[in-house]
This record gives structure tokens, sequence and C-alpha cells, in this order.
């Protein structure tokens, strides 16, 4: 059950993505409507919408905006998004797959060019850097969810793949097609729900960055998160915690 640079890295991205938490709900109401107008608004029926519902509550998004993002697929209001995924290369060569939705997809693509240029990065083709990640469903509980080896334990027999556990958290891991089966297994097992659950592109071979390349990677990411067409941004990098450590001092 090893890991603790891995939640390490979550945790340092929660933080960051915190100071941003109306950007946050925006996306998050982005992906409900998506979701809703794709699968129908019965979350019992659409599990797409049931996580993203989930995740939303889980960052403390107001129930308003979240039934109000419901109702606007239900009403056929709001713009039609469509999924892009773009792929590129960070400084120093890292990979990094980011997922849009966007109703201008010249505008999101255009944008993006920029932002990797910027950071000494470029843009590629697709398939250039996926086939260095593995698709597969991530799923977040906090440490007093339960102890590590119960939660290992659960969430195996669950059909989970992995666990890592640290005294900040527990991230499990599951085939991406397990994922809604396993956090439905995971939420009757313990009693609650995952802070988070979704689809990620996790690293096959991540690259172990030092501080300076480590603040070069957290400022691309946080540049292309704060795009309006942004929803989520993946990098094959691992930050060691001595140098997340003295990132989070420096910030």
């Amino acid at each position: 059950m090893a890991g603790h640079s891995k939640f390490k890295n979550i945790m340092y991205r929660k933080g960051a993505q915190d100071k941003k938490r109306s950007k946050m709900f925006s996306k998050f109401s982005r992906e409900i409507t998506v979701a809703a107008k794709m699968g129908g608004s019965d979350m019992d029926s659409n599990p797409r919408l049931r996580l993203a519902v989930a995740t939303a509550r889980a960052q403390s998004m107001p129930k308003d905006n979240i039934q109000r993002a419901i109702a606007k697929a239900d009403g056929g209001e709001g713009e039609n998004y469509e999924e892009m995924r773009y792929e590129g290369y960070g400084s120093g060569g890292v990979g990094v797959i980011v997922e849009t939705l966007t109703d201008n997809r010249n505008r999101t693509g255009s944008n993006l060019r920029t932002i990797f240029a910027k950071a000494g990065g470029n843009l590629g083709e697709t398939g250039s850097v996926g086939f260095m990640f593995d698709r597969v469903g991530e799923i977040e509980y906090p440490a007093d969810a339960a102890e590590a080896d119960t939660m290992f334990e659960t969430a195996l027999e669950a059909g989970a793949d992995d666990v890592e556990s640290d005294e900040d958290g527990h991230v499990i891991y599951t085939e991406s097609g397990d994922l809604h089966a396993v956090v439905a297994a995971l939420t009757e097992a313990l009693g609650s729900e995952p802070s988070s659950a979704k689809l990620i592109f996790k690293p096959k071979d991540p690259m172990a960055l030092d501080q300076a390349a480590a603040e070069k990677m957290m400022r691309l990411i946080d540049i292309l998160e704060d795009d309006d067409d942004v929803q989520t941004v993946f990098g094959n990098y691992d930050i060691p915690a001595d140098v997340l450590e003295a990132l989070a001092a420096a910030g």
C-alpha cells in the first residue's frame, strides 16, 4: 500500500484548486449538465451524473447550484458542449493529457496551443502521449473512512485493483469499466460516499521532478485549469514528498 508521494501530489493539487473554488463550481456545473443531457437526470440510472454530483458535493458545491445544472439539461438550456481530448508535452518532456468540454473547438485548440508554447512545451497530435498512460478509475476516501488494512480488503472485495493509503487518505484504483460498480459496493460496505470518483489517465512510468521542473509543471497545470474549457489535466510526472514540501513552503 505504497503511494505516499502520489497522495501528497493529489493533496497539493487540491490545495491549489481550493483557491479557485468558483471556477471549480463552474466546471462541475458543466459536467453535471452534460452528464444529465447524455444520460438523463435520474441519478439512479445515470452513473456518470451520480459521480459528477457526488464529486461536486464532496467539494461543498451548494445544492442549489447542482439542481440548476441538472435543470438546464432537463429544460434543454445551455450550450451543446463537445468532449475533446488534447495531448502535448510540458517542459522537460512530461506527457500531458487535457480533457475539455467546449462549444468551440477552434477556440479551445488555439488557447491550449498558446498555453503550452508559453510554458516551454508544445501541443501534440492525438495519441502522441496517450501510450504513456492507463485509463483507470480512481476513487478517493478520507483517512478516517477506514483503517488502511480494512480499506484494502474492502476495496479488493468490491472489485478494485489496488489501494494506496497514508495518513492523509486512501486512493483506490479500478478497471475503467468497473468504476461505477466499485463505487456502489464501497458506498454500501463503508456507509459513506467517496470524496471523489472519476476516470483518470494514470501514468505508467512517471518522471520524478526536481523543484525547478515541478514549479514549471505546476504552473502549466494551473494555467491550463484556469481555462474555462478545461475540465481535467493529467501528466506522467511524480513529485517527491520533499519537493512538494518545498513548493508548499514557497507558495
